[in-house]
């Protein structure tokens, strides 16, 4: 297969294998073979390199470890799957080499699906599945593999909560989205905290942003929690087949409820938290030393989730929330008085408010909140109105383009250097605290930056006044007419108006 189209076609290829196997179900099944055969092909180029060098350290389990490579046992390499695709007793072979994995690799613990043997799993299609995966080729090296199966778990982690909808966003976050906070805030070297994580995808594009600017993926560290048991492991089979050293605990667990980073101070934070969360505890966390702005409401979680956030930024730290619009301008329960403080407090730094149809889970339009320590404009906050913004990639879903994220991260960029930075009607204002609390404290772009203005199209404006006048009134008189024509048919059957 060609490198291009490539994961599409991939894609293609399982999916048709599904036969009637449900999404979710189906989602742990493709993921776990696609974890098993990376560390599989990781382990073999080193097995292999070893083999050239002196063949007595081939087996020698420390030479993979110093290097942060999964020690892979024979039962569990991907040569020995393979050959063993079509047995009906494939599922057990692989729920074997899973366990194998884990109880030589601490790390790993707890994390693989060791669930292929399950009688309702159609053997020959897992069959199937194993040699589709076996006959990847891509035309290189190994490593070359290893990173379009990194791709590759990616684009599945995405197309799965396409297909899964509403479930779907619960672990994933589009990566156009993502793209932008991260090119956004620039996490080139700290901390790097998500209190959501869902399946990491936060953390994949940090890593990204640090390879294309040169740096160095030992620059950055990872710290973050999941709640939902599933989705933590998927968190960690990502980040593992990414080649991410990460923190995300020892298990899932509830952000608010057990803390599992209680110490950390992060230099960046991402997140995308669940919107208008309205069951989350709050009664057995009201004196919670987290809340220095204000109490948040029993009834939605958006401000609960930015108290947290703060309280985990470093003096200089900066962060970045997807939230729903709701929290703009909500003066319910003690949110307007939180908004308030932390205004005051001169945390604000950006408000970005994007397009509709961007998730899988719904289609209404949100946005990202912008905090920083360390604010280069005090007493000031950018506005930037990206509801213009975007492509529709089907009927249904909005994707931001290349061009859209280098529009609003430049301009946020400016803003932050005071170079070449102007307000531009209709899309983006720097505004000063006064004139928010002038504005009782609502952070809605749209409020600020005003409608875009139309382009002169060199007409006169008494002339354009005349003609649309003169238009108006021939469709005045047009109605007219087609009114009394509908009125005299209506009364030659018989009918009045």
């Amino acid at each position: 297969m060609a490198t291009i189209g490539f994961e599409e076609q991939l894609w293609a290829s399982a999916d048709k294998l599904r036969n009637n196997m449900d999404a979710s179900e189906y989602k742990h099944v493709v993921l776990g073979l696609i974890f098993l055969k990376y560390v599989s092909d990781t382990f073999m180029e080193k097995w292999e390199e070893l083999m050239e060098d002196d063949p007595d350290f081939a087996e020698d389990r420390d030479e993979y470890l110093a290097e942060g490579i999964f020690w892979v046992p024979e039962n569990a390499r991907w040569n020995y799957i393979a050959e063993k695709s079509k047995l009906p007793e494939i599922g057990s072979i692989i729920d074997e080499a899973l366990d194998s994995i884990e109880k030589e690799n601490d790390t790993l613990k707890g994390v693989l699906p060791k669930n292929y043997s399950r009688p309702e799993l159609d053997k020959r299609i897992l069959g199937e599945i194993v040699d589709l995966f076996s006959n990847i080729n891509v035309g290189g090296s190994i490593a070359k593999e290893k990173d379009v199966l990194g791709r590759v778990y990616e684009y599945f982690l995405g197309k799965f909560a396409a297909n899964e909808g509403k479930g779907g966003g619960e672990f994933y976050t589009p990566k156009s989205i993502v793209t932008l906070m991260v090119d956004m805030i620039e996490p080139y070297k700290g901390y790097v905290y998500d209190p959501a994580c869902g399946s990491g995808g936060m953390f994949v594009q940090s890593l990204k942003f640090v390879e294309e600017h040169s740096g160095s993926a030992f620059d950055i560290s990872v710290y973050g929690q999941e709640s939902n048991p599933t989705t933590w492991k998927l968190a960690k089979m990502n980040l593992a087949i990414r080649g991410i050293e990460n923190n995300l605990g020892s298990k899932n667990a509830d952000t608010f409820h057990e803390d599992l980073h209680a110490g950390l101070k992060a230099d960046f934070v991402l997140a995308n938290p669940p919107f208008n969360q309205s069951d989350w505890g709050q009664q057995l966390l009201e004196n919670d030393p987290r809340w220095k702005f204000g109490v948040p409401p029993s009834g939605n979680a958006n401000y609960g989730w930015i108290e947290h956030m703060l309280d985990k930024l470093s003096q200089k730290g900066k962060a970045a929330v997807v939230l729903a619009n709701g929290s703009l301008s909500s003066n319910t329960s003690n949110e307007g008085e939180i908004r308030k403080n932390i205004l005051e407090a001169d945390l604000v730094d950006c408000i970005v408010a994007l397009p509709d149809k961007l998730f899988y889970t719904t289609g209404i339009p949100v946005c990202i909140w912008f905090f920083n320590r360390d604010k280069k404009n005090k007493g000031e906050t950018l506005f930037i109105d990206a509801r213009k913004l975007g492509t529709m990639v089907n009927r249904k879903l909005r994707e931001l383009t290349h061009e859209d994220i280098k529009t609003v991260a430049d301009v946020y960029h400016a803003f932050n250097k005071n170079e070449d930075y102007e307000d531009k009607q209709g899309f983006c204002k720097r505004v000063s605290l006064d004139e928010i609390k002038a504005n009782d404290y609502i952070l809605t772009p749209g409020r600020y930056v005003g409608i875009e203005e139309e382009e002169d199209d060199g007409e006169p404006f008494e002339e354009k006044m005349d003609r649309l006048t003169k238009t108006l009134s021939e469709q005045f008189k047009k109605s007219k007419e087609l009114e009394d024509e509908i009125r005299k048919q209506l009364g030659g059957i018989g009918y009045e108006l």
